[in-house]
């Protein structure tokens, strides 16, 4: 069958090739996990030529220029110090969720008050309110790496699917029987997740409005979940104490992970989709691998919960935030602690790190959110503001700017 339509995308820490074959759009990724400034982009082109039969000749050109690009980034120094650009009174009730589109021009903001806004980044401008939600507006998502559309998770039992340019709704998904906590967009932008107090995810495409499959065998309410790369497995983790491994084609679970003894708390998938990563209740992490489903390694220290957990973009390096008022920073090769990032006087609830890999950053209930040396530990700065407890952080796509969502019912940009 001919090839029609092949895009390259760059989604950290590699390429995704996105095509049309037999009517169908499909997609391939492809990592750099080993590009560096030392790299010979010429070789590496050919290399990846002879792997992947879609990047022919006539790409060469856009892959150098790709490349290239790449390693620029590489190059930029990690020394910025940020300062407070925005301070956004976003909503009239706290907020709940905020959550940048890939290239990070836009971001929006779930809250209390049964709204989404989406707001221009550059000049903090409102530029829609997205209202139809009968309760809260809990989970949140941009379609990315697309940015297009924007799915709403609610306390009203429904998702809703939108869209960024006009601000319309194009479906509400109904059909779960209690809160939505959580939701994921698939990479391809054809199916939305959604994980609920009701003990069942389910998924829904996006096309057509239509219920896809419904998720079932916890037996506590969905409270985490997230699609691998490609986009074939969804991961969920559950208060039940356990995490289960889906199959999305068939909607058949492949795994359950038994070994957290409390409730889950967050649940990620590595770039290469071999890994997974767990935080509980339990004061623990895990590391489980995707084709077996055998835990791999506990991540142990921690004095009190495990509230959030992350992968670095490239999968070499996971953080890992706690109630206990620290983050680690550990090695996902072997698995030693590299770095505790002390400093915080009170739960740290968010933990996120900077595109670069360089740099993580935390967010607590004693109102600041911190920026951290990933190697050394050091505390680089505290971002200063908040008259409230910081519940939610995130870098745009380059690193250069960050969102806080704060229970003073404001949004704040860092620049």
């Amino acid at each position: 069958m001919r090839l029609k339509r092949l895009h390259i995308r760059y989604y950290p820490p590699g390429i995704i090739l996105e095509y049309v074959k037999g009517g169908e759009l499909r997609n391939k990724s492809i990592d750099l996990l080993d590009l560096n400034l030392e790299t010979d982009i010429e070789k590496l082109i050919r290399e990846i030529q002879e792997t992947e039969p879609l990047i022919t000749e006539s790409r060469t050109d856009q892959m150098r220029l790709l490349l290239r690009t790449l390693q620029d980034k590489l190059a930029k120094q990690d020394d910025r110090r940020f300062h407070q650009f925005k301070a956004l009174q976003a909503h009239i009730l706290p907020l709940t969720n905020v959550a940048f589109n890939k290239s990070g021009s836009s971001f929006i903001t779930g809250s209390y008050d049964r709204t989404c806004r989406i707001w221009d980044t550059a000049s903090g401008e409102e530029l829609h309110t997205l209202e139809g939600h009968r309760n809260v507006v809990y989970a949140i998502a941009f379609n990315n790496p697309y940015g297009d559309k924007i799915a709403t998770g609610s306390f009203d039992k429904t998702c809703k699917l939108w869209s960024v340019e006009t601000g319309k709704c194009f479906h509400t998904f109904r059909g779960h029987t209690a809160e939505i906590v959580c939701l994921a967009f698939n990479p391809q932008s054809s199916l939305v997740a959604t994980g609920s107090m009701d003990t069942t995810a389910k998924l829904w495409d996006v096309q057509t409005g239509e219920e896809v499959a419904t998720l079932m065998g916890h037996a506590a309410e969905v409270i985490s979940l997230a699609f691998n790369t490609v986009g074939d497995q969804l991961v969920t983790g559950s208060f039940d104490h356990t995490v289960a491994l889906w199959d999305v084609p068939s909607g058949r679970r492949l795994h359950t992970l038994i070994g957290h003894r409390a409730e889950i708390s967050c649940v990620q998938f590595n770039w290469d989709c071999s890994r997974i990563l767990t935080g509980s209740m339990d004061k623990s992490s895990r590391v489980w691998d995707a084709a077996s489903g055998q835990c791999m390694a506990t991540l142990s220290g921690h004095e009190d919960e495990v509230l959030d957990v992350c992968f670095d973009c490239t999968g070499q390096l996971i953080a890992t935030a706690s109630a206990d008022g620290t983050a680690k920073v550990f090695s996902a090769a072997t698995f030693e602690c590299i770095a505790k990032l002390v400093g915080h006087e009170g739960e740290i609830s968010k933990v996120c790190f900077n595109p670069q890999g360089s740099r993580v950053l935390t967010a607590s209930v004693d109102k600041t959110a911190r920026l951290w040396d990933v190697r050394s530990g050091a505390c680089v700065q505290v971002l200063l503001g908040h008259t409230d407890e910081i519940f939610s952080c995130a870098f745009n796509y380059e690193g250069d700017a960050i969102i806080t969502g704060s229970k003073d019912n404001t949004c704040r940009i860092w620049r």
